[in-house]
């Protein structure tokens, strides 16, 4: 299984190069919450694409801080997905990391809605994203963040599937709302809307 894991942004002159992504990429969709497709999830630029990259990791991680847990949200097929962690990036993003934990007594087959719906974003192989987050107190709907070759900033090309008992540790890079917002929601196909408080 191939992760990549995001880790926090805070390398020298990572912040000036990510804050421009901010901008292009802070699009969120205003409206109700049941708006989850027809429109286009940002596209970070390409200095944070670079910047991303550089603090990618692959094997070897530890994978999300599991002493804290914000939410466990029950989805379908014996999937839980459990929150860890929800943290503000010095860039401007907000970092989401968790397990989906197969609770069941035999392999699930991860479901390909998990990707999303874009063409371009699916050909970069099984992604998470279709997770968004959404701040009801400003009514905006944040997208996990694109580079510019499409490719989401959240945990891809995992296996086809979990074993029984087994997890698989992800990541997800949004927009960050703005300061004032201080609890979002979660919302990923097959599970129940999450409240959870964002840190940082």
């Amino acid at each position: 299984m191939s992760i990549r894991y995001v880790r926090s942004m805070r390398r020298t002159g990572a912040a000036a190069l990510l804050i421009g992504t901010l901008t292009l990429s802070v699009a969120a969709c205003g409206g109700d919450d049941k708006d989850n497709a027809g429109n286009k999830a940002p596209s970070s630029s390409s200095a944070a694409s670079k910047a991303g990259d550089k603090t990618a990791t692959g094997e070897g991680e530890s994978g999300p801080d599991s002493s804290k847990i914000l939410a466990t949200v029950k989805g379908g097929m014996g999937i839980d997905m459990v929150i860890h962690t929800a943290g503000r990036d010095k860039g401007g993003f907000l970092t989401l990391t968790g397990e989906l934990k197969n609770t069941s007594g035999s392999r699930v087959v991860t479901p390909v809605e998990w990707s999303g719906k874009e063409e371009a974003v699916v050909g970069t192989g099984p992604s998470l994203a279709a997770m968004t987050l959404v701040d009801s107190q400003a009514k905006k709907r944040y997208y996990v963040l694109r580079d510019t070759d499409n490719r989401p900033l959240t945990t891809t090309n995992y296996d086809s599937g979990i074993d029984a008992g087994a997890s698989l540790p992800f990541f997800a890079q949004f927009p960050a709302p703005a300061p004032t917002t201080t609890e979002v929601s979660v919302q990923f196909p097959g599970f129940s809307s999450a409240t959870i408080e964002i840190s940082g």
